[in-house]
């Protein structure tokens, strides 16, 4: 399966040269724990809530200082082409909770832990189901036949 049938989309973005008080702003707006620093339409960083959380407030900056201040420049994304399977090992490998998703070097999307999680959680659903519609028949399993 591809990244983008799971992803969220469009990342929300700030440009680099903004306020932190609107980057809040704008996670509360759109309920989400990052956004995607572009310029020009390019991915230039990332912040998350607990950057401006820890960057920000413990680090004595005001809400008028710049997203730049705060956001981490080396981010680590996935392609919007990419296999799911990508996607979970770049998880399991980096440690990160949020994956931009891009189209070249544009963010396109956002693919979070908790978007595989449903992508499991659908997927159990799909062979749990004719499990549980087999018990309740009362049938022994794929093998009917009688082994006498």
């Amino acid at each position: 399966m591809n990244i983008s049938k799971v992803m969220s989309a469009p990342a929300v973005a700030v440009p680099i040269g903004t306020q932190l008080r609107e980057v809040a702003r704008r996670m509360e707006e759109y309920g989400v724990g990052c956004v995607v620093v572009t310029d020009s339409g390019a991915l230039r960083g990332i912040v998350t809530d607990r950057d401006l959380a820890m960057r920000m407030l413990a680090g004595g900056l005001d809400a008028e200082d710049r997203v730049d201040a705060v956001m981490t420049r080396t981010v680590i994304t996935v392609d919007v082409t990419d296999d799911i399977h990508v996607a979970y090992r770049t998880f399991r490998n980096s440690g990160v909770r949020r994956l931009p998703v891009l189209d070249g070097h544009r963010p396109v999307g956002m693919l979070a832990v908790d978007d595989l999680l449903l992508d499991v959680f659908q997927r159990l659903g799909d062979l749990l189901g004719p499990v549980s519609w087999s018990m309740l028949e009362g049938s022994s399993g794929p093998c009917t036949t009688d082994q006498g």
